[in-house]
């Protein structure tokens, strides 16, 4: 098992969720973040003063997935969320040691599903 963290940015969402379902990959997390990489951030002007923003909106996405849907969940990301521009996002792939289903009790691949 394994838990796929994809940090990617907001606007390549609905493209990233498209490119999962077509790979039959449909239960995922979802939430807002903010971070700086090699983007370095932008200034901007606030109420007459030079403002440096350096921590960006992305969007984290966390999957877990059975081994043999590593693979195409991995291209799925990469294929929705690729523009080829600074900022596209990174791709993290964990070892997942336990899963359980609260409400079954279902442990291991089972519970993921």
């Amino acid at each position: 098992m394994k838990l796929v963290i994809a940090y990617i940015q907001p606007d390549r969402l609905n493209a990233v969720k498209q490119s999962l379902c077509e790979r039959e990959v449909y239960k995922m997390s979802v939430t807002n973040s903010l971070g700086c990489g090699q983007q370095m951030g932008y200034h901007e002007s606030y109420r007459g003063g030079e403002v440096e923003v350096n921590l960006l909106k992305k969007v984290r996405i966390e999957i877990a997935i059975n081994d043999e849907y590593t693979e195409p969940t991995v291209e799925a990301i990469v294929n929705g969320a690729r523009t080829g521009n600074i900022g596209d996002g990174k791709i993290f792939i964990l070892e997942l040691p336990e899963c359980i289903r609260i409400r079954t009790n279902d442990r291991g691949p089972e519970a993921i599903g």
